[in-house]
């Protein structure tokens, strides 16, 4: 079935259309919802609290072509939500590193590096990254759910992307090595 007619059907009240919806998106959001809070428990927090305002407000989705949109927008406001609310202390530096070395192989740590260097941007740098990188979004679709200009996503990405080079030991931007 099409995720858009399973969105209209979702919208008029179809409970089993909405359960559908929600197998075909969870596991991008609890990626999603990982990147920002960095444990499994949150994670899964964040995602079950997304899953329920979107339940209690799907009627008020006005474009189902932007349903995933919608969506990952909730997932993102309730993960601000929950490490604002919990004035969350997250592993950055030597001792997420450390954690990372502990739990094993090296392509393992360099994508928790990587995770680290995402963690360790704005919050709008990290938005528009784990949106472009980790869900394929155009930079439209992304300056839609940010309430952005196009031209400031654009921004975001291009300065997220020279911080993120900094963070993971490449180069500045004039060609010389940070590290």
């Amino acid at each position: 079935m099409e995720v858009i007619h399973l969105v209209q059907k979702a919208v008029r009240g179809n409970d089993e259309a909405f359960e559908a919806l929600m197998k075909h998106e969870s596991e991008k959001m609890y990626k999603t919802a990982f990147l920002y809070v960095r444990n499994k428990e949150d994670a899964l927090d964040v995602v079950q609290e997304t899953v329920c305002k979107a339940y209690t407000s799907i009627h008020q989705l006005r474009e189902p072509a932007y349903f995933s949109t919608w969506l990952i927008k909730i997932l993102i406001r309730n993960a601000y939500q929950l490490l604002s609310k919990q004035k969350k202390v997250v592993l950055t530096g030597d001792d997420f590193l450390n954690q990372a070395a502990e739990k094993g192989t090296d392509s393992y740590a360099s994508e928790l590096d990587v995770t680290c260097a995402i963690s360790r941007l704005e919050k709008n740098y990290q938005t528009a990254i784990i949106l472009f990188y980790y869900h394929d979004f155009s930079i439209r679709r992304i300056a839609d759910t940010m309430e952005k200009p196009e031209s400031t996503v654009k921004t975001y990405l291009r300065r997220a992307r020279l911080e993120l080079k900094n963070l993971l030991g490449g180069t500045d931007t004039y060609g010389k090595s940070v590290v």
